[in-house]
């Protein structure tokens, strides 16, 4: 028992100087689409949700599968968090190679746990840590830059400036803009969680695909802005929020209904 809540601390402090660029939304970002995820779940759901998940949070949930990156068993989940795609390509394209998808990547895998988690024999251990994937690869997906290109590795090879500090273009979109709001986690859910009936009817009935090719055409918006070395600070995050406020919303939004549908 001492060994493992030693290994629990040391995994949490290694956690805590782990590299935000290496997280999709970073811890906050994850939370608020997870937060905005448990206010819209149906009654139903909800109950399921709470009867895996015990005590925690769909909000704390949301960052285990990065928290456990330090861990060596886990080592197989990192190409889970995201999938690369060329320039260019229009709906069909795009489709068409999503169709013809068979690697280990969060298409693959984010379909492969949704049907998981509806058997109905899936033993607990199980539930519990694919339904924390789950959460956390809807907020991954919903980050533009974890449908970036290859050959930058989704933006962490282009090199940018955040307000006179180092950063590159897929941190950029992970932590520095959502913190550079200044908001909690919860404040921000409260913040964005306005939305009509027929909005998140909308929202929640599109496949994961058309979630995927909506971060795509963001993606590439964001490569065509921006040069190498740039310097960026107020007028970028002006010109950029409505976008990214309508990712994490459209994040939770439908997130919860995926775990209506699971859970229904």
């Amino acid at each position: 028992m001492a060994f493992k809540a030693l290994k629990k601390l040391i995994l949490a402090g290694l956690f805590l100087y782990m590299p935000l660029q290496s997280m999709a939304w970073g811890m906050l970002g994850h939370r608020v689409v997870g937060e905005i995820a448990e206010r819209n779940l149906s009654c139903k759901a909800k109950k399921q949700v709470k009867k895996i998940l015990g005590s925690e949070s769909i909000a704390m949930a949301s960052n285990w599968a990065d928290f456990v990156k330090s861990e060596p068993s886990y080592k197989y989940l990192d190409t889970w968090h995201y999938i690369n795609f060329k320039s260019g390509l229009n709906k069909d394209e795009f489709m068409t190679a999503l169709a013809q998808d068979t690697s280990v990547n969060i298409n693959t895998k984010l379909n492969m746990l949704v049907a998981e988690l509806k058997k109905k024999d899936l033993p607990m251990e199980k539930k519990k840590m694919y339904l924390r994937l789950v959460i956390h690869m809807v907020g991954d997906l919903h980050q533009p830059m974890h449908t970036g290109r290859p050959e930058d590795l989704g933006g962490n090879r282009v090199k940018l400036f955040w307000f006179g500090e180092p950063t590159n273009l897929h941190r950029l979109w992970d932590s520095d803009l959502i913190e550079s709001q200044a908001l909690s986690y919860t404040e921000y859910s409260t913040h964005l969680n306005h939305t009509t009936k027929a909005q998140r009817k909308q929202w929640m009935k599109q496949p994961i695909s058309q979630w995927l090719y909506d971060s795509y055409l963001i993606s590439n918006k964001i490569y065509s802005e921006i040069e190498p070395e740039q310097k960026l600070s107020y007028r970028y995050n002006y010109d950029n929020l409505e976008t990214l406020n309508t990712q994490l919303l459209k994040g939770g939004i439908r997130l919860a209904g995926l775990l209506n549908e699971i859970f229904g």
